[in-house]
């Protein structure tokens, strides 16, 4: 089998009062994709699929030219639903995501519960795999469910792995395992 390479999408503007979801790349978000690119050309990859959220499209587009293939958006790989939450500052929005993590079968933050966001994301990254068997994939994804689906894998905490994931980042699966984490491009 070949790697599974799950990004995360590179950093945004935060506008308070838009949702997260609708988030662009800031201008350095989008200055941070060329060296993404270059990093993710060690691993050839033969497939760019992406979230449907505009930060990960917007990744997966930026670093498309210089992989040389063309971006498919599949569904189900966005981030943990919290359209219902308000804009927080860094601290009482890290304490959610953190409450989040730590309670996964119980609703905290958001509309959907750490499992839920789980069971969808890998289902999700199944269905990539489904989609491009035997190709080495790249996934332009969320911190978040990132965070989540490696915890399945490696006996890691997913918050502290989470907080280590800069804007972007890479993680990259093999046979289930996790091979390497680029915490920050």
């Amino acid at each position: 089998m070949k790697p599974l390479i799950l990004v995360k999408h590179s950093l945004s503007l935060l506008k308070p009062g838009t949702p997260p979801h609708q988030w662009q790349l800031s201008a350095e978000g989008r200055d941070r994709c060329q060296p993404l690119a270059e990093r993710l050309l060690q691993y050839a990859p033969e497939a760019l699929v992406s979230s449907t959220e505009a930060k990960a499209r917007e990744t997966a587009q930026l670093v498309s030219t210089p992989l040389s293939l063309p971006v498919e958006v599949m569904a189900d790989l966005h981030e943990h639903d919290r359209k219902n939450e308000a804009f927080y500052d860094l601290d009482l929005f890290n304490n959610k995501v953190k409450a989040f993590f730590q309670q996964p079968n119980q609703l905290v933050f958001g509309a959907e519960t750490a499992n839920e966001a789980r069971k969808r994301f890998s289902s999700a990254v199944d269905a990539v795999q489904q989609r491009f068997p035997n190709q080495t994939t790249v996934v332009v994804a969320h911190g978040t469910v990132i965070s989540l689906y490696v915890s399945q894998l490696e006996p890691v905490d997913p918050f502290a792995f989470w907080e280590k994931l800069d804007l972007p980042a890479i993680v990259v699966i093999n046979d289930g395992e996790l091979v390497e984490v680029i915490e920050s491009v």
